[in-house]
């Protein structure tokens, strides 16, 4: 039930309640301020009471609204807002793209640029601007579906096209330039190069690829070379993004619902397909393990050391190849895990990647989310950031080895990985961890074989000894010769 009144009733109610307040507050001489003028405003009041057919149908529209699919929106971020480092890793450095952020004064400066941008990439389709924009135009409603209702509903469809087809240029050229070392061309310097790089990758700051592949498609005929030539430098431009040191594998933009979706596709070697396949077998997984799962406890690299664990870099070409092994079916053992370039922009693109799973509308794997959990049991201070570079793993362009720790440590907190994905791994690493036998050869090697000297200390203990021994195998031997 809702209850409609005007604005002249709300103000006639207004001056009773002031009328009253003065009558009770005369003896203090205190002026009662009432608003003459009158609008015609309709305000509506929510009424408590509803009957239960109301109730009812409420019940049915929250069932269709919730619905998990494959196809995110873009939207702002949720889950993580309450995150003490939200800001610090959430929000737009330099550059504003769609309408979450659009018009903060902050991005001001860069509006300017953006359009400059998106006129260099005009002038290479062959295109006017306005056959260019058109296509956006009459394409807007379904772009508009891309995104939350909630960021889109204050801009209108002129608005919201316009907006988008800026954006839109802007990004397709300043990859392009960045790709081919050309972005002095658009003189945007290199601090800001960096910044724009990782606002590329905000979950709130996302463009529909839908967006991308309109404007891509649409260059004129005796142009169609640059279609083929902004796709690969899309495709090197998530690569070089990709965090990974390991082999190259360049996600199909098939199905991709941005940039940030691309590089998830990169990161966990999904091409052109999204997770409904990783997600029934971690189901059908569940269903034949439920009683036999069980949650393994996070062992960091000093820990794994202790027992003889080794740590070995292999070439991949995605995050979850990660094994583990014992050489000679018995020691050491052996943890295999893919090699990580960490820098500035490493924690805001994992931050994302990890708020992009978490999105309530996206049914996944949590693929990324499960390999921060994994890395973050391992990185627990400075040693095992050091370990890890030693190994061959990691690669530090960020800085001193505590802040590497100290950014994993900060975006592993409060993460719910999915318990299926290494699942093997920790139960092969629990295993070889609780043999005494491992801790025993471990320590033996550790206080006799640390050192070269010591090695050659034994060898030659081992070599008297063995003198010794022929020595008195010769002596027994004459005695009963003799």
């Amino acid at each position: 039930m809702e209850h409609v009144i005007s604005m002249e009733e709300f103000h006639s109610r207004k001056v009773e309640r002031n009328k009253e307040a003065g009558e009770s507050s005369r003896d203090n001489d205190q002026p009662v301020i009432v608003a003459e003028e009158t609008h015609k405003l309709t305000i509506t009041i929510q009424d408590s009471t509803s009957s239960k057919e109301e109730k009812f149908k409420k019940l049915e529209e929250a069932q269709a609204k919730v619905q998990l699919g494959t196809t995110p929106k873009i939207q702002k971020v949720l889950m993580l807002r309450d995150h003490k480092h939200y800001r610090k890793y959430c929000e737009p450095r330099v550059v504003s793209l769609g309408p979450i952020h659009h018009g903060k004064p902050k991005y001001q400066l860069t509006e300017s640029y953006k359009l400059m941008l998106a006129d260099k990439f005009i002038g290479k389709t062959g295109r006017t601007v306005e056959e260019l924009y058109g296509i956006i135009e009459d394409n807007i409603k379904e772009l508009r579906e891309y995104y939350d209702e909630k960021v889109t509903q204050k801009y209108s469809d002129e608005d919201l096209a316009w907006m988008l087809f800026v954006d839109g240029c802007a990004t397709l050229h300043f990859i392009h330039s960045f790709v081919k070392g050309k972005v002095k061309d658009v003189k945007i310097k290199n601090d800001q190069v960096a910044f724009v790089q990782q606002d590329l990758f905000l979950l709130e700051n996302q463009l529909p690829f839908q967006l991308l592949d309109y404007l891509m498609k649409k260059i004129k005929e005796e142009n169609s070379k640059m279609e083929d030539k902004l796709r690969k430098s899309i495709q090197k431009f998530i690569d070089k993004q990709s965090m990974l040191a390991g082999g190259k594998k360049s996600p199909n933009a098939q199905n991709a619902i941005h940039l940030l979706d691309l590089l998830r596709k990169r990161l966990l070697g999904l091409d052109g397909v999204e997770d409904e396949s990783a997600q029934k077998n971690a189901t059908d997984k569940e269903e034949d393990s439920t009683d036999e799962r069980e949650w393994h406890s996070f062992r960091n690299v000093q820990e794994l050391r202790e027992v003889g664990i080794q740590l070995k870099p292999r070439k991949s070409s995605h995050l979850g190849e990660i094994d583990f092994k014992k050489k000679w079916n018995f020691y050491p053992g052996i943890l295999w895990m893919p090699k990580i370039i960490v820098d500035d922009s490493t924690g805001p693109k994992f931050f994302n990647l990890i708020a992009y799973e978490m999105c309530p509308d996206f049914e996944n794997d949590f693929g990324i989310t499960s390999y921060i959990s994994f890395l973050d049991s391992l990185i627990d201070e400075q040693k095992d950031v050091i370990d890890l570079r030693n190994a061959g793993i990691l690669r530090n362009l960020l800085g001193s080895d505590k802040e590497v720790a100290d950014v994993f440590n900060e975006i592993g907190t409060d993460l719910v990985p999915n318990l299926d994905i290494y699942r093997e791994v920790r139960v092969q690493i629990e295993e070889y961890y609780t043999m005494q036998s491992m801790t025993w050869i471990s320590q033996v090697i550790h206080t006799h074989f640390s050192s070269p000297w010591t090695v050659i200390a034994f060898l030659a203990a081992f070599f008297v000894l063995g003198l010794s021994v022929v020595q008195t195998v010769y002596s027994i031997l004459a005695y009963y010769v003799g």
